[in-house]
């Protein structure tokens, strides 16, 4: 089994549902994810979104596009003040329940998985960012922690 990082772009933070949202996109792909699938994919994410708790309403979000017909979304919104809250979205695979092939048709399958060796490299960087700006000061900065994402690169570039 041969395994290959893939690359990560930084799109910049959007407001959805009331909530700063973080984006991270993955792909094989030099040209970036399809504007179809960003655009299904972010139309779908008030759905994976929790109630807001009164936690700073900061989420971040990994888009990631496989090699095949598949596409996923994985929201981690933060809540209780130091809680990851997760919900995902595929599109494109029928194996997790999607209804065709379409990258653009996402649903919510409900499983527990966090998310594969590629989508799981800014939830280390989102945690330390949120104890770095809104938990560790004596005064959170929210804005900071907006500023502070992950570098553009590939997934495995962590240095």
């Amino acid at each position: 089994m041969g395994f290959t990082e893939k690359l990560l772009t930084v799109p910049p933070p959007v407001e959805v549902a009331g909530r700063h949202i973080k984006r991270y996109h993955v792909t094989s792909d030099p040209a970036g994810i399809e504007p179809e699938v960003e655009k299904a994919a972010y139309a779908m994410l008030p759905e994976l979104l929790p109630e807001p708790d009164g936690t700073p309403p900061a989420a971040f979000v990994v888009l990631h596009r496989g090699g095949d017909d598949g596409a996923y979304l994985n929201a981690y919104s933060w809540v209780w003040d130091n809680v990851l809250h997760f919900q995902g979205a595929a599109a494109g695979q029928p194996v997790l329940g999607c209804p065709d092939r379409d990258p653009a048709h996402f649903i919510a399958p409900g499983l527990p998985w966090i998310g594969c060796v590629w989508e799981l490299p800014p939830i280390l960087h989102e945690r330390d960012a949120w104890v770095r700006h809104l938990l560790a000061p004596e005064v959170p900065d929210l804005m900071a922690y907006l500023a502070d994402s992950l570098p553009e690169g590939t997934t495995g570039d962590r240095t």
